[in-house]
């Protein structure tokens, strides 16, 4: 250990022993004032060392002396270290979850009793039932523990993972270095032992050979224990493999195979001997005493397990307005095609970097199974900026439709993309000088980087054939288009600010020109803007705040008539700088001066910008056009009143630009089956319970990862298998098996051996396993 000064905490105050509340209380207090390294003098004290969860990933060091009570760095954080200096009480390490505990003594009973993770080393013996109930999530370090001496009686009662090394140096029972009856019960893990072992449970454990890995790990291993415990003068004694015997736990079918009596025996044997014929009753009545089955297969099932693999929709592809399969992307990185799925994304929508990576709210994070767990939902952003580096899809020849799309934003364009994806010759027509709507043209550079923006317009334009700009269409030209094109698509988005009918509205700067000003000629409000007023405090309102800010604004309020409507990043952005939220205010007038409320007040302000939405320019669509309240009225499909033409984005509602390309996919596909005189696709399939996903296999204190790799693994696949085998461990009866087929796999079930019991439905991580009812036919 390091010089660095300790922090001195006894376990009596005045002469009277502290009790072990208290004592927790103030090494919990020196942890919140900073400190991480502490000297505890102990006087019996129980639970020294544990639950030091709140110094987060910063390393703790605990120094025990004196006389610590039970349970020692129980349930132990992975960034604890807890030395004591003598002996250990009762259930060291109880419930560690990933601390590193050394006693340079020997242990009590119970040690490491229900561990998971961590490392725990005794430089002497342990008493009864240590190593019982330890556990081990795969996707961690086995839990370990190292014994310089031997182990009490049972030894790993009940042990379903990691690893205990016991070294026979010293021991308190020499002919018999695990005691009496050890790994009764154990399912799981490894024993290395040196030194001579009585009768263990040979119906759960066997004698395996060591193998070069297993001798490579210990070996390994010896110096980080000895040097724990200060014994590295062993290191030459204990490193002779022929010393060493390992044990690991028996299989479920080695058990099965070890059964010396089965019912058919038991019947033959005993049952049919006493009351068949010769026997007691066997003379005296003829009644069918044949066995009916407890345990039933077959159709006799009550229950029957079903595999359900993609019958369902996860929630983060369910919640995703533009439908991307995120499980199925994390699966293909998980499987290491990261290029592939990287690649998938294009198929669903053309900015998968821009919107997935940026500006999307993410509400297939919102819904992440995890995040409703309490547990950090997966990362898509990682995901959504790796897809920038994507390839262009295989394009097939363009076929005889051809579809005009009025609007070169992100829902024209995601139309576009998709009916050239499927074959289709599609034209765009937008007023502007350059492609991209708001994404280009409105949203400020601080939301997204310019060169993101720059190359995903750039891959659209390579794939889209026909792009026509600074055209103004009028209602004629509309007409004239329906004629020209087999279908028509209107994506012109919302573009006439809303504003106030109050005095001095002519004052008013919409959002809009405000922020495609800014992010075109910001010298034109540069350092002339002090103190900024904006009406309508959403997240359009907050992006008004963050540019007022960047272009010299000392003082910016933004006012609603109701709580405001900004979420997420936008409105963490516009707090970081200061901007101040007011509600409810209703304004009176505008002036030179600023906003005057109805309450009287006066908000002062050089600049007052108007956000309070936008409306969709409907001047040049036909009146034959249906419209609900200013927004073009259409069907499930996007289909308009007249048959050839459809509207999408927000000329339909508003929404976020996720919607707006889900929606240019919706419509691409409706026109491609028209098309081709197919029904349209259906809707998508149903979500499935999250009740059925198993987070028992994920550690809940991980937060975000900066790796895809990382991101892939934290997620549970909901609906999706990740093909890990546990359903064919967990199966009592051996009747699931994994079937390989041509391109893809399936696991299937063995209904002559399986007997309903819901095994695998219950320990299924990503709720493919289903129990239903099993229906006569």
């Amino acid at each position: 250990m390091t010089a660095t000064a300790f922090h001195h905490i006894s376990g009596k105050e005045n002469g009277v022993r502290l009790e072990s509340r208290v004592l927790e209380e103030r090494i919990q207090q020196a942890l919140a004032a900073g400190h991480r390294r502490m000297s505890i003098h102990a006087y019996g004290q129980h639970g020294i060392g544990g639950r030091l969860w709140q110094a987060g990933d910063a390393p703790v060091y605990l120094k025990i002396e004196g006389h610590s009570g039970q349970r020692a760095g129980s349930l132990g954080y992975p960034n604890t270290t807890v030395e004591l200096m003598g002996p250990a009480s009762d259930d060291i390490g109880w419930l560690n979850a990933g601390a590193t505990i050394v006693a340079h003594g020997h242990a009590g009973n119970g040690a490491v009793n229900g561990m998971a993770q961590g490392t725990v080393y005794v430089g002497g013996n342990i008493g009864a039932r240590g190593m019982t109930m330890t556990k081990r999530n795969p996707r961690f370090d086995p839990p370990q523990l190292w014994v310089m001496g031997s182990a009490g009686d049972y030894f790993g009662e009940f042990m379903a993972g990691g690893i205990a090394v016991v070294c026979g140096i010293e021991p308190q029972t020499p002919d018999n270095i695990l005691g009496y009856r050890p790994l009764v019960g154990m399912v799981g893990g490894k024993v290395f032992v040196r030194g001579p072992i009585g009768q263990y449970s040979r119906a759960d454990a066997c004698l395996t050979p060591i193998s070069d890995r297993d001798w490579q790990w210990l070996q390994q291993n010896f110096t980080p224990f000895l040097k724990a415990i200060d014994r590295m003068d062993l290191m030459d004694e204990l490193n002779q493999l022929e010393r060493w015997q390992l044990l690991t736990a028996r299989t479920p079918q080695e058990k099965i195979d070890l059964t010396k009596t089965g019912m058919s025996d038991f019947r033959r044997r005993v049952w049919d001997a006493e009351l068949g014929q010769g026997g007691l009753i066997g003379d005296l009545t003829t009644i069918d005493r044949s066995p009916i089955g407890l345990i039933t297969t077959g159709e006799m099932r009550r229950f029957v397990p079903v595999w359900q693999n993609h019958q369902y929709l996860a929630p983060c592809e369910a919640s995703c307005p533009t439908g991307i399969p995120i499980q199925r992307r994390w699966r293909l990185i998980r499987d290491g095609r990261i290029d592939e799925a990287v690649d998938l994304a294009l198929a669903y929508t053309p900015f998968p970097a821009t919107v997935c990576g940026y500006l999307c709210p993410n509400p297939c994070m919102q819904a992440c199974t995890r995040g409703n767990a309490l547990m950090s939902p997966v990362d898509v952003t990682q995901l959504g900026k790796a897809s920038l580096n994507a390839d262009l899809p295989d394009l097939p020849p363009l076929g005889d439709a051809s579809v005009a799309v009025v609007g070169g934003g992100p829902a024209g364009i995601s139309v576009a993309w998709h009916l050239r994806r499927l074959g289709h010759n599609p034209t765009i027509y937008d007023t502007a000088e350059r492609l991209g709507g708001k994404i280009a043209a409105v949203i400020p550079n601080s939301r997204i980087p310019a060169d993101v923006v720059e190359a995903e317009i750039a891959r659209v334009a390579a794939v889209l054939p026909h792009v026509r700009l600074q055209q103004q269409l009028t209602g004629s030209d509309m007409m004239q288009l329906r004629e020209d094109y087999d279908f028509t698509v209107i994506a012109t988005g919302a573009q006439k600010p809303r504003t106030l009918n109050v005095p001095g509205a002519e004052r008013l700067i919409s959002a809009l020109d405000f922020l495609r000003t800014a992010k075109t000629e910001p010298l034109r409000y540069q350092s002339k803007i002090h103190q900024v007023v904006i009406i309508g405090a959403g997240n359009v309102g907050c992006d008004v705040a963050a540019e007022a800010h960047r272009l010299g604004a000392a003082q910016i309020t933004l006012i609603d008539v109701q709580p405001p409507a900004a979420f997420g990043a936008e409105k963490e952005a516009a707090q970081a700088i200061g901007a101040e939220f007011r509600w409810p205010c209703f304004t009176e007038s505008i002036s030179e001066d600023g906003v005057t409320l109805t309450s009287g007040e006066l908000l002062e302000a050089d600049t007052v910008i108007i956000s309070i939405g936008d409306a969709p320019d409907l001047s040049f669509v036909p009146e034959t056009i249906a419209r609900d309240r200013g927004f073009i009225r259409v069907d499930e499909h996007y289909r308009t009143s007249d048959p050839k033409i459809f509207a999408i984005g927000d000329t339909v509602r508003p929404g976020l630009i996720t919607d707006a390309i889900g929606a240019g996919k919706t419509v691409s596909a409706a026109i491609d089956a028209i098309i081709k005189n197919v029904t349209p696709p259906e809707m998508r399939r149903e979500m499935i319970d999250r009740d059925r996903i198993s987070l028992e296999y994920f550690d809940p204190r991980l937060r975000g990862a900066d790796d895809l790799g990382q991101c892939g693994l934290q997620c549970a696949s909901c609906g999706d298998c990740r093909d890990c085998g546990i359903c064919i461990n967990i199966c009592p009866q051996q009747a699931i098996s994994r079937q390989q087929l041509a391109d893809d796999y399936e696991y299937v079930v063995d209904s002559d051996r399986c007997i309903g019991c819901g095994f695998c439905a219950g320990a299924c991580p990503c709720g493919i396993w289903n129990l239903v009812e099993n229906l006569p036919l």
